[in-house]
Parts: C-alpha cells; sequence; structure tokens
C-alpha cells in the first residue's frame, strides 16, 4: 500500500471545496453586528411621550378619589391655563343622577364656576332632565371688528361677564335625539385688561360692535334634533353625528338686541386599517336673523378663529352674522394613547346668508398630536399655519366634541 503524502492529503479538502454563498455572508456579515449593537437612543420628545404613558400621568391626573378631582382647561380661548377644584358623579340614585360642579382660574385671572345636573328617570336614557347654571368672567376677549374684511390689526380686548341658567328636557327614539329647553342670562361688558392689547370700547362703537355700550338680559328658548350612530360618544372612530338647534334669543330689557339664530353641526368619522386610523370631518353654520331695528350683539355672533376651526389664525378673529365652517383632520395612532393628526380647516363669515357657499374661504392646514384616556382625548397640540402666520394651541379637548345636548344654549360655548 502506497502512502498517502502529507502535502497532497492537505490539498485534497480545498480542491473540493465550495466558496461561501451570498446568503452565508449576509448572515455572517449579521452576526457580527449584532455582537456590537447598542439601543437607539430616543430622542427628548418621544421620551417624555414614553414616560406621560408608562406612568400614567394622565389617568393619575383625571380619576381622581370619591368624586373629587381637578378640572383643567375647557375654559374660552385665550384665557390662558386653567384649573380648579371638580366635584363630579355618576353612580348617584342608582345611576339615575350625574352631577358636576367645579370652580377655575385661569392664568389671565379670568375665573369660571359652573354645576350641572342631568337626572335619568329610566336607566334607557329615554327621558333626561338637564339643569345648569354657571358665572362666567372672561377679562380678555379678543374682537377684530365684522366682517370678513376685519383687519389683524384691528385686533382689541374686552370684558365678558355673565351668569346662565339652563333647563332642557331630553328624549331618546333609537339614534335620534329630541330636546328643548329654556334659560336666562344676565350679560356685562367691559373694557378688557391686556395692557399690550387695546379695549375695544376704544376703538369700536355701537356701529361697528353692536351692544357695546349697553349690554342686556336674555331670555332663551331652544329646541334641537340629533341623529348619532358614532361608536363611542367620547372617543369616535366610526359613524356620524348630526345636529340641528334653533335658538330664540329675547331682549328683556332694551328690546334692541332680539335675534334668533340656527345651528347645524355635521360630523363623520371614516375608520381606515382596523380603526387605527380615522378621517374626522365637520361642517357647521350658524345663521343669525332678527326683526325691525334689532340687531345681534357683538359678543353673541357667530365666530372663527383658534383652537377648534381655524387653527392657523388667532381667537375670535373673523365675527359676522353668518358663518360657515369646514374640518377635515386624518388621525393615525402612534402607540396605544397617542395618535398624531394632520388637518385643514377653512371658513368665512358673511353679512347676508346667501354669501354662505364654499367660495373665498379662509384656510388653514396643520398637524397635531392626541393623547388619550380611556379612548378619550384629555389633551392635544395643533400647530396651524395660515397666510397671516401660525398659531400653536395646547388644549384639553377634543376639536370635534359637543356638549351632551348639542350646541351650547349659551355664546361663547366655554
Amino acid at each position: 500500500m502506497r502512502p498517502v503524502v502529507p502535502g497532497i492529503a492537505f490539498l485534497v479538502p480545498l480542491c473540493f471545496a465550495q466558496p461561501p454563498s451570498r446568503t452565508q455572508e449576509i448572515e455572517s456579515e449579521r452576526e457580527a453586528k449584532s455582537a456590537h449593537l447598542t439601543p437607539d437612543t430616543l430622542s427628548k420628545p418621544e421620551a417624555i411621550l414614553l414616560a406621560i404613558r408608562d406612568r400614567k400621568i394622565i389617568e393619575r391626573l383625571t380619576a381622581g378619589a370619591n368624586g373629587f378631582g381637578a378640572q383643567i382647561g375647557n375654559m374660552v380661548t385665550g384665557a390662558g391655563f386653567a384649573i380648579g377644584p371638580l366635584y363630579r358623579r355618576e353612580d348617584l340614585l342608582g345611576g339615575r343622577l350625574t352631577t358636576s360642579t367645579y370652580v377655575q382660574g385661569a392664568t389671565s385671572l379670568s375665573y369660571k364656576a359652573e354645576t350641572e345636573w342631568i337626572i335619568r328617570p329610566w336607566k334607557n336614557d329615554l327621558l333626561q332632565f338637564y339643569t345648569g347654571a354657571d358665572h362666567r368672567n372672561y377679562n380678555r376677549m379678543e374682537f377684530y371688528g365684522q366682517g370678513p374684511d376685519s383687519k389683524k390689526t384691528g385686533r382689541s380686548n374686552y370684558r365678558l361677564e355673565d351668569t346662565n341658567w339652563d333647563g332642557v328636557v331630553g328624549t331618546r327614539a333609537g339614534l335620534f335625539r329630541f330636546a328643548a329647553g329654556t334659560g336666562y342670562s344676565w350679560v356685562n361688558v367691559g373694557p378688557g385688561t391686556r395692557d399690550d392689547v387695546i379695549s375695544t370700547d376704544k376703538i369700536y362703537g355701537p356701529l361697528q360692535a353692536p351692544g357695546i355700550d349697553r349690554q342686556t338680559n336674555f331670555l332663551r328658548t331652544t329646541v334641537l334634533g340629533q341623529f348619532d350612530y358614532r361608536d363611542s360618544s367620547v372617543g369616535p372612530k366610526s359613524g356620524g353625528n348630526y345636529i340641528f338647534q334653533y335658538t330664540w334669543f329675547n331682549d328683556q330689557v332694551l328690546n334692541r338686541f332680539s335675534f334668533r339664530r340656527t345651528d347645524i353641526d355635521l360630523r363623520q368619522y371614516v375608520p381606515l386599517f382596523n380603526k387605527t386610523r380615522v378621517l374626522a370631518l365637520r361642517a357647521r353654520t350658524t345663521l343669525t336673523e332678527t326683526d325691525g331695528d334689532n340687531v345681534v350683539p357683538f359678543y353673541y355672533q357667530p365666530y372663527l378663529g383658534g383652537s377648534d376651526d381655524l387653527r392657523g389664525y388667532r381667537a375670535f378673529r373673523f365675527t359676522g352674522p353668518q358663518m360657515v365652517n369646514f374640518n377635515a383632520e386624518y388621525r393615525w395612532e402612534i402607540f396605544s394613547g397617542l395618535d398624531g393628526a394632520v388637518f385643514w380647516d377653512g371658513g368665512k363669515v358673511t353679512s347676508r346668508r346667501g354669501l354662505v357657499n364654499f367660495s373665498n374661504l379662509e384656510s388653514t392646514v396643520g398637524f397635531g398630536l392626541r393623547f388619550n384616556v380611556r379612548n378619550a382625548t384629555f389633551l392635544r397640540f395643533d400647530a396651524g399655519f395660515s397666510h397671516e402666520g401660525f398659531q400653536f394651541w395646547f388644549k384639553f379637548n377634543d376639536p370635534y366634541l359637543p356638549r351632551a345636548f348639542g350646541v351650547s344654549l349659551r355664546q361663547p360655548a366655554y
């Protein structure tokens, strides 16, 4: 037997060995990289958002204890950050009585106190009785003059102080709700308190701002119809909510400011990708009419501009007897408890009903974040851009969320 030459034995495996495939090379590179991986570094905003979610900070603020908690926000735009003690119960009389009472102050020294009581004699909500009262002192409401041609440089501010009482009875028939109510308002208007903005009474007279010189009290009567098939009343992902409301404002003192007001508010939610994304649409209009020499006081006229309608304009930027507004918002889930949003707003005020149409709309585009607690928007940030610049909003409400009985009987509706 001939011995094997050592050198040849060494060369045999090399001759028959296959070169490594591309797949093996990629796998080898991946293993080499994985041995040196380091955790991704979160940006500061991401770290803050995750901390808010993981530590349940928002839930702790809103939950309260034994009905006591904090009322945060829900004050008129421009008043600043508002907070105060809240007492709310939904389980009284075996769940037939809901009550909410709070007092809050804002950084502008505006303040508000409100109490609401809703009685449901039967648990099926066939019939509801609502009564509520509030006192508001908003010391820096803004006014730019009437009409679509008002100027940004016409900015002024005034104090709106009023006390309101309302009583409403409502019934439900399937997806339909009908209600009728009455209320009374004691109104006072005075000079604004902002040092950097002129007081309204200094530059606008009764012709430009009806009611600036003399105020009155109003007896209010309203009827409304609502068709609501949303999947949730607090955090809707699909369905629609359509409201029609007609209100008579009767001047009880001067017989100069009686008027009638029509509110139509249509909201539609289109679910996408298993409800992780939603297209939220809104169209609304407010129309007023008077008889004889009566006029609508400027502080009760419909307005546009602010955190809920034209988000690229200052609060109350446009005021007029008639108003139309359109909104479209695309929302998507970033992670549980936080949604992102991009939006478009359009709208205008006019002096005549015949001009309530789609032409010559003021418009806004922007983006925002929505913090959710139990599927309801608790906190949101919005940045809106228009030809007058941009506005950044920090609010404790959903921009599309109406009050329990539709459009508020009071104006403004905060």
